[in-house]
């Protein structure tokens, strides 16, 4: 997974990464400036390394988090005043967020630093690399990847400032939706020709042509909320791109959880874009290398089983309103979830747990309440606020801390001494190319290539299940596809806004406010820029 090029482009960075300021409307520089750097080939590919970095650095983290706990994928409850995080966990889950959520702030600040990074990248080589096809497919790539900073950007807070050229530190107010929808296109469109065309090892980390592509698709499909017109025919039309390039097909079923595993990486047959991740990598923030998904979600009782060198937190679990999508017993992808009596990996085994009789229910009421008390680990479907609804908590005691079942399809990285993990994490998947394009034609989209709806799910299904293929499909189907295709990946927030779905009730959640579709501007953005307005609503 940890190839060379990645190497050199990740970790060439000690003068690249001393940032000062990571805001939109404010300076963003490093120690590169076009006076001392760059001259050589191996200078231009570390003069792109920032993005890259920045780029990694909160995927896996707020962007997540944002992403997951706002709906009913997840759920971060305190767990005995743990985890509560000066509320930030519970704000996201009860849909009552504010310009102060953690969350929220960590995801503007990432995003702005990579588009920050992005202009002074791209100042840099447009003024000291040679002229070339080298030069204008790196350009072309930061473009893109900043592309995709502004499409996460628009998507989580709507209108938003745009700026493009390094040294342009006015404060500037929102953008319109449409505007910035528009001039994502246009970047893209205008990189497409000078973007590669292979995938693979070479490529790996970096956006190529049919990543520019599954970008524009993602914003097609959901064009009719972000703007207000429908685009299905051009989501069509560029998930027939990446399709007709032959470089990708579905992972058959005996490798899907193989794709999230942290031996994962450029052989896998379905990642077109993905962030490559490695423990040995900086962590600070907003540059840093974080994948820390067991730490989250497997429970601290399966250390042993899973060999882990660290104790794992365990604190996210989902809920029963998603875990129902999960209703096909012969579908591989049940294999993420931990639920149930717990066993090692043997299958016969049971993970135990010695503790006393409160130490398992903190509520026992018996005699004899230090009593030595040993049971096998069951991981329960509920998540209970036993010790405190306002505080979110479900308490400290074993019971609270098997509440919820746990995915595991990033699965622990035995190897990793520090948390983090080597798993790399996939932004385009080829089943999303096909489930978009099955979603577009139900739409209104116009089918092509001899595909329907109904045979682009059952193509799909073939590799995941041993069931006999559908006879017919809808919009709700497609919607509960997703939530078994995508679980943990990211993009239940934009799927549950697209199908109408965001202001229903799941958990402790009732909130149906529709601003709560796009997140406040954090208050420091707004201290930092008294340009910008705040949305509608906070």
């Amino acid at each position: 997974m940890k190839i060379s090029y990645i190497k050199l482009l990740f970790s060439t960075l000690a003068a690249a990464t001393l940032f000062s300021c990571h805001d939109l409307d404010v300076p963003v520089t490093t120690a590169l400036t076009t006076d001392v750097f760059p001259s050589t080939d191996e200078q231009f590919i570390s003069a792109a390394g920032p993005v890259y970095v920045a780029l990694r650095g909160n995927f896996g983290a707020e962007a997540f988090q944002i992403a997951s706990y706002s709906t009913d994928e997840g759920i971060m409850p305190a767990r005995g005043g743990n985890w509560y995080d000066g509320g930030q966990n519970q704000t996201l889950h009860l849909h009552t967020w504010t310009v102060d959520n953690g969350y929220v702030n960590g995801h503007w600040t990432w995003l702005s630093t990579i588009i920050g990074v992005a202009n002074q990248s791209i100042s840099i080589l447009e003024g000291k690399m040679p002229e070339g096809a080298a030069k204008q497919t790196m350009l072309s790539e930061i473009r893109t990847v900043r592309a995709f900073a502004y499409f996460m950007m628009m998507d989580a807070f709507g209108n938003v400032p745009i700026y493009t050229e390094y040294g342009d530190f006015a404060p500037k107010t929102n953008t319109p939706r449409t505007e910035v929808f528009n001039f994502i296109e246009k970047e893209i469109l205008e990189a497409m020709p000078n973007l590669n065309e292979v995938s693979g090892v070479s490529q790996y980390g970096r956006p190529n042509k049919w990543a520019a592509y599954a970008l524009l698709a993602k914003m097609y499909l959901n064009a009719e909320y972000y703007t207000g017109t429908k685009r299905y025919d051009d989501c069509i039309a560029a998930c027939d791109k990446i399709t007709a390039s032959g470089l990708y097909s579905l992972e058959p079923k005996s490798s899907y959880l193989n794709m999230f595993y942290p031996t994962n990486g450029p052989q896998m047959k379905e990642f077109i874009f993905a962030i490559p991740y490695d423990p040995a990598q900086t962590n600070t923030f907003p540059f840093r290398s974080v994948n820390n998904r067991s730490r989250y979600d497997i429970p601290r009782s399966e250390t042993k089983k899973f060999s882990l060198p660290f104790t794992p937190a365990g604190s996210a679990s989902t809920l029963p309103e998603y875990y129902a999508n999960f209703n096909d017993p012969n579908d591989v992808r049940n294999g993420q979830w931990l639920k149930g009596p717990q066993f090692m990996n043997d299958g016969v085994t049971p993970v135990t747990v010695t503790t006393t009789n409160i130490g398992y229910d903190q509520f026992y009421t018996g005699s004899n309440p230090s009593a030595p008390y040993t049971y096998q680990v069951n991981i329960t479907p509920e998540v209970v606020l036993r010790q405190s609804v306002s505080a979110f908590d479900a308490g400290n005691d074993e019971i609270a801390w098997h509440m919820g079942y746990r995915n595991m399809k990033f699965y622990p990285d035995a190897s990793s001494l520090n948390r983090n993990q080597n798993n790399d994490i996939p932004v385009f998947r080829y089943s999303d190319v096909v489930l978009m394009k099955a979603e577009a034609i139900l739409r209104g989209g116009t089918p092509t290539l001899g595909s329907t709806a109904l045979s682009l799910v059952n193509d799909l299904r073939a590799q995941r299940t041993t069931s006999p293929a559908l006879t017919s499909v809808n919009l709700d189907f497609i919607y509960a596809e997703r939530a078994r295709e995508f679980a943990w990946e990211g993009w239940r927030r934009n799927d549950m806004i697209r199908f109408g779905k965001f202001e229903g009730k799941w958990g402790y959640k009732t909130d149906s406010d529709v601003n709560k579709r796009i997140f406040p501007i954090p208050r420091v953005a707004l201290q930092l820029n008294p340009a910008l307005v705040q949305n509608p609503g906070y």
